[in-house]
C-alpha cells in the first residue's frame, strides 16, 4: 500500500476523517431540518441557491488570502469557519434572522475550506498515486458517512438540535488540529496560464453542480418525505449509501492509477444515470400529510400546518 507512504498525506486523511464525521452529521441533515424547522421546500432549494451564490462571490477573496498567508493557514481557518455554521443551523425556525446567518456563515466556511482544501491535497499528493490516495481519501469519508449520520439521527431525537449541531461543530473544529502538523504551501501571486489550463476542470465542476442539485440536494428532500419524515430511518438510508461508496472509491481510484481513467468515468456515468432513473420512481408509501408534527421531539415551535 505505497499510498500511505506519504505522512503529508496520512495526516490530510485524518483531518477529512474528523472533518466527514461533522459533515455527514451535520451537512447531510442541514436540508431536511430546514424543512421540519418551517422553511418551505422552495424556500430550502433557494436557501442553498443563496449559499452556492455567496461561495461564487466569496471565492476571490480566498485565492487572496491564500497568496498572502499560505494554504496550510487557509486550510485551517476554513476548517474552523466551517464549523461555526452547524450551530447557527440548530438555531433555525423558519424564514428570518437565523436563517440569514446560517447562509452567510455556510457560504463563507464552505467556501473558504473547499477552494483552500482541494488545492492543499493536490499540492502534497503524488501525481503517480493520485487516484488511489484520493480513492482512500473517499472511502474513509464514506466509512465515517455510515456512523456519523446514525450517531446525529439519535442525537436530534434524543437531546434535540442545539446539541445535536453544536458537537458537529466542535468535531469540525477539532479537524484543523491534524492539518498543524502539515506543511506550509506556499500560493505564488501570480500563474500565467493558469485560467486555460483550469478550463477543463471548471467544465466538469459545473456539470457536478447541475448533477447534485436534483440529483443530491432535491434527493434528500424526497427522500426524507417518502421514509415518513422518520429522522432515524433517513440517517440509516444515508449510512447504507456511504458503506456502498467506501467499496466503490477504492475500486475506482486503483482502476483510475492502473491508467483506465476514461473506463472508470463511463463506469460512474453509467451507475450515476442508473441511479437517477431508480429515483424518479414515485416512492413506495406517500409521505404523512401533516409531517411537522413528527418534529415535535426536536422543537416545541413546530406546529402542524395543512
Amino acid at each position: 500500500m505505497a499510498y500511505f507512504r506519504n505522512r503529508k498525506v496520512n495526516l490530510l486523511n485524518l483531518h477529512y476523517a474528523i472533518h466527514a464525521l461533522a459533515a455527514t452529521g451535520g451537512a447531510a441533515f442541514f436540508a431536511v431540518f430546514l424543512l421540519g424547522s418551517g422553511v418551505p421546500a422552495p424556500g430550502v432549494l433557494v436557501s442553498i441557491g443563496l449559499v452556492l451564490l455567496g461561495r461564487f462571490a466569496i471565492r476571490p477573496i480566498v485565492t487572496a488570502f491564500a497568496s498572502r498567508h499560505g494554504l496550510r493557514a487557509a486550510v485551517v481557518a476554513g476548517t474552523l469557519l466551517n464549523g461555526v455554521q452547524y450551530p447557527f443551523l440548530a438555531e433555525v425556525h423558519g424564514v428570518g434572522i437565523a436563517l440569514a446567518m446560517l447562509i452567510a456563515m455556510s457560504a463563507m466556511g464552505e467556501t473558504v475550506y473547499w477552494t483552500t482544501y482541494h488545492a492543499y491535497f493536490a499540492a502534497l499528493g503524488d501525481d503517480e498515486l493520485r487516484g488511489q490516495q484520493i480513492g482512500v481519501r473517499e472511502a474513509i469519508g464514506a466509512v465515517v458517512g455510515i456512523v456519523s449520520p446514525l450517531g446525529t439521527g439519535w442525537m436530534l431525537v434524543t437531546f434535540g438540535p442545539r446539541i445535536a449541531f453544536g458537537t458537529m461543530g466542535v468535531i469540525a473544529a477539532l479537524a484543523a488540529a491534524p492539518i498543524l502538523w502539515a506543511p506550509e504551501v506556499r500560493v505564488p501571486r501570480a500563474a500565467p496560464g493558469a485560467f486555460r489550463a483550469a478550463i477543463p476542470g471548471m467544465l466538469l465542476f459545473a456539470a457536478d453542480g447541475w448533477l447534485v442539485s436534483g440529483y443530491g440536494l432535491v434527493w434528500q428532500i424526497a427522500l426524507f418525505s417518502s421514509l415518513h419524515d422518520s429522522i432515524l430511518a433517513y440517517g440509516g438510508a444515508l449510512a447504507l449509501a456511504a458503506l456502498v461508496g467506501a467499496v466503490a472509491s477504492l475500486t475506482l481510484g486503483r482502476h483510475i492509477d492502473a491508467g483506465h481513467g476514461g473506463r472508470a468515468v463511463w463506469y460512474a456515468a453509467g451507475t450515476v444515470t442508473l441511479i437517477a432513473g431508480l429515483r424518479r420512481s414515485p416512492p413506495a408509501t406517500p409521505p404523512s400529510p401533516c409531517w411537522r408534527t413528527r418534529w415535535a421531539r426536536l422543537a416545541p415551535v413546530f406546529t402542524c400546518r395543512r
